[in-house]
């Protein structure tokens, strides 16, 4: 049996090695912007009774279907910041884990370095042992930090067990998820499958939750993210979810390294689908390989992000109601005479949904570079295409796919909206709305194709600059940011529709900025050396 597991102690060395920036930062960020929230809402919510009014908001079954069931009766500001950054965290922490463990383990399989260590003194499952070990040790000291962070804040409600649960809750929350991962990663044959399939299940368990804290109670008990719902943090303190969670992970990692111990290297329990025997015509162009390469993505994302703005429009028609004299609302909303709190939320959101639809952009752009790191593109560079044309060719999807998601969103905004709201915003409107976005996003596309040509090693710099984008453009008012802050992202200088009037020398200034980053990104890419 030990011999299974020869070496993981070194390669789990290893591994942390490979990732010491790379999960610092997921650490970081998770905790830092964690532990801000409760003395965030401390500033916001100063008495009980602000507290308690924002109680009987989040009873709206939109709101529980968003961030889920608390307990509303004893509403501290403990009991909020559990309650409202929970699962949200959660969802994120469940994510940091899949991609850390597919990294270190169908990643490093595809491109052969699992065959290279297997050629050595090696257990077999010391890969996946290893990856194992290494990314619950990065939830793990994410828990203790939580713990430890919300121990040190002087707010009463913030009790030692509370603080230890919540730190728990997310650890646990993550070693589910590694779980989950190892199990995707012996049943896909690919890095992609194997990363699809754990966030599509991660995906399925939010809505699973979604349903039964809305209605059926019982499915919530079906989810792990439900479980996380289930500890009441900071009032009832429950601790058997993360007996739960953590029973459920030793099943399922029991599962995967039988699995992996059976399968052979490079293989999966769900093979590939064998292509086609003659390629169809559009694959004879660099834009139709693009686009074919990234077509389950684009289709993914898109309806994705159409669904995501039917239910931000399904809580419209309560908006008024809900929000109308809540504090935490006005800061966010620079109120404006003449507009209703709807249409101040839906200019709102737009820029959330295209931050967000900026991602499967960005996503796709950067795809060419990822290409390039895997040696793909020589085969195509020895024929008859220049690399201006290729670069060309992924920027022209990842533009299709800003637009085409952007207003998706915004059309689902609308639907949803339109059927709950007894005076809804018009059609145009909203997608006048996500249209104004679309400049700034191809800012964002530029940058990468910039980065590409010119550095591709630094080519997350362009994920950095979206975050720090959404945290000053979203929460600038609630923290009080000077308005230079947000005068250096694209997304800053948008005409907020419809409660702004559309300006034209912004829109026009930032596509004239997007032109440049890509012209400079074409000049640079045809000129530097090809890395494999």
């Amino acid at each position: 049996m030990n011999e299974l597991f020869k070496r993981s102690f070194q390669l789990f060395k290893l591994m942390i090695r490979r990732d010491r920036i790379r999960a610092s930062i997921w650490i970081f960020a998770l905790t830092f912007f964690t532990l801000i929230i409760p003395s965030s809402f401390q500033s916001l919510y100063p008495d009980q009774q602000d507290r308690d009014a924002m109680a009987v908001t989040m009873e709206n079954p939109a709101m529980v279907a968003m961030v889920g069931k608390g307990d509303l009766d004893n509403y501290t500001i403990g009991a909020m910041s559990a309650h409202q950054m929970v699962l949200i965290t959660a969802l994120f922490v469940g994510i940091m884990s899949i991609l850390l463990f597919v990294r270190h383990t169908r990643s490093d399989e595809e491109e052969g370095r699992v065959e290279l260590i297997r050629a050595l003194p090696v257990g077999r499952l010391a890969t996946i042992h290893a990856a194992t070990m290494y990314v619950i040790l990065v939830n793990v000291v994410l828990a203790v930090l939580l713990a430890i962070g919300f121990i040190l804040q002087p707010i009463e409600s913030l009790g030692i067990e509370g603080s230890l649960l919540y730190g728990a809750t997310l650890g646990g929350a993550g070693i589910c998820f590694v779980a989950i991962a190892a199990l995707f990663t012996q049943l896909s044959d690919s890095s992609r499958g194997a990363t699809g399939w754990s966030i599509g299940l991660l995906l399925f368990f939010y809505v699973l939750r979604a349903i039964g804290d809305i209605g059926n109670e019982t499915l919530s008990l079906f989810s792990p993210l439900g479980w996380t719902m289930q500890t009441m943090i900071f009032t009832e303190n429950h601790w058997w979810p993360i007996f739960l969670m953590l029973a459920f992970s030793f099943v399922v990692l029991l599962l995967a390294y039988r699995l992996n111990a059976k399968r052979d290297l490079e293989a999966g329990l769900f093979p590939s689908k064998p292509g086609k025997a003659h390629a169809s015509k559009s694959l004879l162009s660099p834009f139709g390989l693009a686009f074919r390469l990234q077509r389950t993505a684009f289709i993914s994302w898109a309806v994705g992000m159409l669904l995501l703005g039917v239910s931000y429009g399904s809580v419209l028609g309560d908006l008024d109601s809900f929000f109308q004299g809540n504090e935490m609302v006005e800061k966010i909303l620079v109120q404006e005479e003449g507009y209703s709190i709807a249409e101040q939320f839906i200019s709102i959101i737009m820029t959330i949904m295209a931050m967000i639809a900026t991602i499967p952009a960005v996503i796709s752009i950067n795809k060419l570079n990822s290409e390039e790191k895997k040696s793909r593109l020589e085969l195509l560079y020895a024929k008859s295409v220049s690399r201006k044309t290729m670069l060309v060719s992924y920027l022209s999807v990842a533009v299709i796919n800003a637009i085409v998601t952007v207003v998706l969103a915004g059309t689902g905004l609308w639907a949803a909206g339109s059927t709950v709201m007894d005076d809804p915003v018009s059609f145009g409107s909203i997608v006048g709305a996500s249209a104004a976005y679309i400049p700034a996003m191809f800012v964002m596309i530029g940058l990468s194709a910039l980065l590409i040509g010119l550095k591709p090693n630094v080519l997350s710099l362009t994920w950095v600059y979206l975050v720090y984008s959404f945290i000053v453009v979203y929460m600038g008012n609630l923290f009080q940011l000077d308005e230079w802050f947000s005068n250096v992202t694209p997304f800053g200088h948008v005409s907020q529709l419809p409660v702004d009037d559309f300006e034209a020398i912004p829109f026009l200034v930032l596509i004239g900025l997007a032109v440049i980053l890509v012209v400079a990104g074409l000049k640079f890419y045809s000129k530097r050396d090809i890395q494999g």
